[in-house]
């Protein structure tokens, strides 16, 4: 039995079969031949064609990852097709072809020096190179007429595959039930594969260095994504382990070591992730994104659509609570026909709320009438339950990218109009809960009036950090301010979480933070009483919650606060 050691990117175990993918052995360049044998014109249309078909190969992949692992995951194809109009990468590679090189050597030539300057920086910024080779190789298939992806598509039951790393596209094709787990040489936590794999629950460790190459094919591997270790012909005893660990899931709701209830709830952004949420003993849905509803398709989905999409969430979840997300559209998240408008910077313009209660009011009113009558369900989508008997209780509707009390007043009112509507034509329904998403500084300086008027508030941690550091999450220039410990995240948290406590608005988080378990103790400290995620994160989470204990967890929240700089709340947290 031999171990080695990366870092946990899913926090599963596995046991299989090492298979090595080697897509690079595809991909190996004729000789480059002397420049005055290049016909420039010849290069350049292949080199324009290669564009349009990887185009083409990265949308159809952004489809297939939306309805396997969700939009939120998918939109980084999006950044691989904008890779592709970049005009220094273009320009410099139709430069080179110009002076007599070969398509496929400029390709290469220009996404190394590319690669190479990414790989320079430090923490998520070094990661984003992936995407480049990404990119680099859906071209050179492309250009050298091959597919390197056939072997990803088509894995025997049990295999756990080992590469020198994974890109997204690969990720995404890959099938949970066949890959018992996946470990990597190079890699980290945050690359977008690591994501993908985390979404898709594949046990996986990446990171290992160079000792993972002395590993066969055929050896029998255990991958322990929790502890980040890979573990060559395990004996018995810890395979045993491993596989009673695979298979185990919190059920039950968990409180802290001294009593203290959270509440750990699963993300969701299809209706595919309902079940594999449940299985994992998530409680509830903290955030359902109503998003792939409205995404590619000619048209906007009808009241009937919706109201069966949250239903099925309902009884997906019966004894929970289901937050639904209103529509959040804008900014990185684009929806042809409903013609919205180019901004010169989409992040800070009309989304989210701002375009459900202006230009698209109508479509507000339409899902409102689906979700006050969901509320009325109790997860039937027959609707069979009477009005007079249900109250609303196991839905919650919030609101996102609140800046201003005027918004969440006008978003209470057209509920308490459209629930007028539905009364006066006799239809079921009931008012749920209602919250707001706190992601702007705005709303977190406004979380005291905000928690006077709702049931609860639910910090997105992404956009949050985007905002509080004027930092594009899409821009990997500016990766390391998005960083959710930043002492000025950290203090818009706590400022949030502390201007509820004295109404009876409940406090959550539903952004990436709330599911890394090395932040649990951190977040309960600073007294979130929900922490949402991806759901295969939420066993190690409860078995988090389970050892802290409140008066260290505040103590250690307070410490954090007084650091002045995010290395010095690392340093906290890893101490």
């Amino acid at each position: 039995m031999k171990t080695l050691t990366g870092v946990g990117s899913t926090p599963l175990s596995g046991v299989g079969t090492a298979r090595w993918y080697r897509p690079e052995a595809g991909l190996t360049l004729p000789e480059r031949p002397d420049p005055s044998a290049v016909d420039p014109d010849a290069e350049l249309a292949r080199f324009a064609d290669a564009r349009d078909a990887a185009r083409e190969a990265i949308r159809d992949a952004r489809d297939r990852a939306a309805e396997r692992v969700g939009e939120e995951e998918a939109a980084v194809f999006e950044a691989h097709e904008q890779f592709l109009d970049d005009p220094e990468l273009v320009g410099d590679i139709e430069a080179a072809v110009e002076d007599g090189t070969p398509a496929e050597h400029a390709v290469r030539d220009r996404f190394a020096a590319a690669i190479d300057q990414f790989e320079a920086l430090d923490g998520p910024m070094a990661e984003r190179a992936d995407d480049l080779r990404d990119v680099r190789d859906r071209l050179l298939r492309v250009l050298l007429d091959v597919d390197s992806l056939v072997d990803v598509r088509d894995l025997p039951d049990g295999t756990v595959l080992l590469a020198e790393r994974l890109t997204p596209s690969d990720t995404a094709e890959l099938d949970p039930d066949a890959v018992a787990g996946i470990a990597t040489v190079a890699g980290g936590r945050t690359a977008h594969a690591a994501i993908i794999a985390r979404s898709l629950s594949i046990p996986a460790v990446v990171g290992v260095g160079e000792s993972l190459r002395d590993i066969e094919d055929g050896t029998e591997l255990l991958v322990d994504g929790e502890g980040g270790r890979v573990v060559a012909d395990p004996d018995a005893e810890t395979r045993a382990a491993a596989e009673g660990e695979a298979t185990s899931a919190v059920t039950e709701r968990v409180s802290t070591a001294d009593g203290r209830p959270v509440e750990v709830a699963a993300n969701v952004g299809s209706e595919a992730e309902l079940g594999p949420a449940s299985e994992r003993g998530a409680d509830g849905i903290g955030l359902f994104r109503t998003e792939f509803l409205f995404l590619d398709r000619e048209a906007p989905p009808s009241e009937d659509e919706q109201y069966e999409a949250v239903t099925a969430a309902l009884a997906a979840f019966p004894d929970d609570r289901v937050v639904v997300r209103t529509l959040d559209v804008g900014g990185d998240k684009r929806v042809p026909y409903l013609d919205l408008p180019d901004e010169a910077n989409p992040f800070l313009g009309r989304r989210g709320i701002r375009l459900s209660l202006d230009e698209h009011c109508d479509l507000f009113e339409t899902q409102l009438r689906a979700l006050l009558r969901a509320a009325a369900s109790d997860g039937d989508a027959d609707g069979a339950d009477d009005a007079d008997d249900a109250d609303g209780e196991g839905l919650a509707v919030m609101f996102p990218l609140v800046s201003q009390i005027e918004e969440v007043e006008a978003a209470v009112s057209a509920v308490e109009s459209v629930a007028a509507d539905l009364d006066a034509e006799g239809v079921d329904h009931a008012v749920p809960e209602l919250g707001a998403m706190v992601e702007t500084p705005a709303a977190v300086f406004l979380a005291d009036r905000l928690a006077d008027r709702l049931d609860f508030l639910s910090i997105g941690t992404n956009d949050l950090a985007q905002y509080v550091m004027a930092a594009d999450r899409e821009n990997d220039g500016v990766a390391a301010y998005h960083d959710p410990l930043h002492p000025a995240v950290l203090r818009a948290i706590d400022r949030t979480a502390s201007a509820a406590e004295e109404t009876d608005a409940w406090v959550g988080m539903c952004g990436e933070m709330a599911g890394d378990p090395a932040f649990t103790e951190l977040l309960v400290g600073l007294g979130l009483d929900e922490l949402s995620m991806s759901a295969v994160t939420v066993p190690a989470v409860k078995e988090r919650v389970r050892e802290v204990d409140s008066a260290d967890a505040r103590d250690l929240a307070e410490r954090a606060l007084a650091c002045e700089t995010r290395a010095e709340v690392r340093e906290l947290l890893d101490g």
